[in-house]
């Protein structure tokens, strides 16, 4: 288990914030993705035997809240009806995605300043972040590579600024 104070150090402090940004800014990329994403095409698959668009965006929400229950269980959401479905609504699916995002921030937050380790999974719970930062950089590059292979592509100039600029820019909050 690591060992130290989170209530009095400055540094401490301002490492969590940063960290607690560093998850915001993620899931606003997420956000942004599905924004950007035409509506007729929430349906494309790469293969007949891969989950459409719409549900990988549902799959990076339970995702989240799965491990929230295992992990941080006072934190946990009610859980969706499935892993593998399609939200038709994407506002619904953004106020999911925001709510889980939250539920992980939260977890995560109270875990370090109680400096209390995760239930089942994670050796810190900062592993937490890190291995849904991944998965859904993951999922976010499937999702690109399926408008391709489409012929429908996304626009890296304009979809970048609402990415990767928002990683890399200074200054900027997550939105």
């Amino acid at each position: 288990m690591w060992d130290s104070d989170k209530g009095s150090d400055p540094y401490n402090h301002a490492m969590l914030d940063a960290l607690l940004d560093s998850w915001a800014r993620n899931n606003t990329i997420t956000v942004n993705l599905l924004r950007a994403i035409p509506e007729d095409a929430m349906d494309l698959r790469p293969m007949d035997s891969s989950p459409t668009i719409a549900k990988l965006f549902v799959h990076l929400h339970y995702v989240r809240l799965v491990f929230v229950e295992e992990d941080a269980p006072a934190f946990a959401r009610e859980m969706p009806k499935g892993e593998w479905v399609a939200e038709p609504n994407r506002d619904r699916l953004i106020t999911m995605l925001n709510d889980s995002a939250k539920a992980v921030s939260d977890a995560v937050a109270h875990r370090l300043q109680t400096n209390t380790a995760m239930e089942l999974h994670y050796d810190h719970p900062l592993l937490m972040f890190q291995h849904l930062i991944w998965h859904e950089g993951y999922h976010h590059g499937q999702i690109k590579l399926t408008l391709k292979l489409a012929g429908r592509p996304l626009d890296d100039r304009t979809l970048g600024r609402q990415t990767w600029g928002v990683w890399m820019d200074k200054g900027r909050s997550p939105k």
